[in-house]
């Protein structure tokens, strides 16, 4: 307990800092390229702080070109170990309530994250047309298909939007299995531990020529769990 509250300490200012200085960049720079270095600086740092490393496999797997990378979801230390450790720019479709967050919130706008109002289905739908924009721009997403994080570390039952979002951007699906975060940031505890995380990058799901929307949908949803389970721990 003590541990957690001694990393929010410096977690928090860290946090600010950045998230200001991540803020100012854009307005120099429109490629956002300053603001990933920005995010995958807080990131490294943030898990620098708790000691916790972490690895990736299957970068080779993924094609050139944007792409939606689909993760499970066990901790608060997905993101940061996403962010630390993916060797592409990546931007996030999160929950709205991150973007309420003073001078964080504000910035993960400007660095073209997208809210996400998980309780208004109309909303979620115009968040999935802004993510689908923004992967016409070039650019790589990642979202939770769960939706929120599992406290038992299997996986929660997927929501479509995502997979709305794929069929409508019509790039790469690549599943993500993150093992380790769950035992780092144990579900509904505050408490911390060291360790290591490990991320899996799976092959593409190409969704097959002829099906209808739905049937794509459901395609998708099926395949992206069997990859993400096949090597859950």
């Amino acid at each position: 307990m003590v541990r957690a509250y001694l990393y929010l300490a410096f977690f928090i200012p860290l946090t600010f800092l950045l998230s200001t200085s991540a803020f100012v960049s854009t307005l120099f720079d429109s490629s956002g390229r300053v603001y990933a270095w920005h995010a995958r600086l807080w990131a490294r740092l943030s898990l620098a702080m708790n000691c916790v490393g972490v690895s990736i496999a299957g970068a080779e797997l993924v094609p050139e070109g944007p792409a939606i990378f689909m993760s499970n979801h066990q901790s608060n230390f997905d993101i940061l170990s996403l962010l630390a450790a993916m060797p592409f720019e990546i931007h996030w479709i999160a929950k709205k309530e991150l973007f309420e967050i003073p001078v964080f919130g504000p910035s993960m706008r400007r660095g073209g994250y997208i809210p996400l109002d998980r309780g208004d289905g109309r909303k979620a739908l115009q968040s999935m047309d802004e993510a689908a924009a923004t992967i016409h721009k070039g650019k790589s997403v990642v979202l939770f298909p769960e939706g929120t994080r599992t406290t038992d570390g299997k996986l929660l039952p997927f929501k479509r939007g995502g997979f709305i979002l794929a069929r409508k951007a019509a790039v790469p699906v690549i599943p993500v299995t993150i093992n380790g975060s769950g035992k780092i940031n144990p579900a509904n505890k505050l408490r911390l531990y060291s360790g290591n995380i490990h991320i899996t990058l799976h092959p593409p799901v190409v969704v097959p020529s002829g099906l209808r929307k739905s049937e794509a949908e459901t395609w998708m949803m099926e395949n992206v769990r069997e990859q993400i389970e096949s090597v859950l721990e």
